[in-house]
């Protein structure tokens, strides 16, 4: 998840890239967000869920009032296609999508190639969805 993080950042210089954070023993993360869905009080999260072995992409709000407002307005403008998340408590994300089950980690260059491509097309969507311009 480090060297994913730094080639994101790197990689796309323009999208502010937080810190490492390790969940209760079931996932790892790290936001990644750009700065026209920030400006919202959203933010993007790169997600390794351990058990199951996949990473998603989930958008989430800076706090449970923002992520419960948006969890409304794509009730009522729809996804994408992504899955929406509910409104409960230990629910941090408002929508959230598969970016690689079963990641084959011994070829790490075209798993981080991926996840960034599949990363930056959810990002768009997201955007599009929202009625704005992406910034890049």
């Amino acid at each position: 998840m480090s060297n994913l993080r730094t080639y994101l950042e790197e990689k796309n210089p323009d999208y502010t890239t937080g810190a490492l954070y390790y969940g209760y023993m079931d996932m790892t993360y790290f936001a990644f967000t750009p700065s026209n869905l920030k400006s919202r009080k959203l933010k993007i999260a790169v997600v390794y869920l351990h058990e199951p072995n996949s990473f998603e992409v989930w958008l989430g709000g800076n706090n449970r009032k923002i992520q419960a407002e948006y969890i409304e307005l794509f009730s009522n403008k729809g996804t994408g296609g992504y899955k929406l998340s509910r409104v409960s408590p230990g629910v941090d994300s408002i929508i959230e999508s598969t970016l690689s089950e079963q990641p084959d980690f011994d070829n790490p260059g075209e798993l981080m190639r991926q996840i960034e491509s599949k990363v930056i097309e959810c990002v768009e969507r997201i955007v599009f969805i929202l009625g704005e311009q992406l910034e890049r």
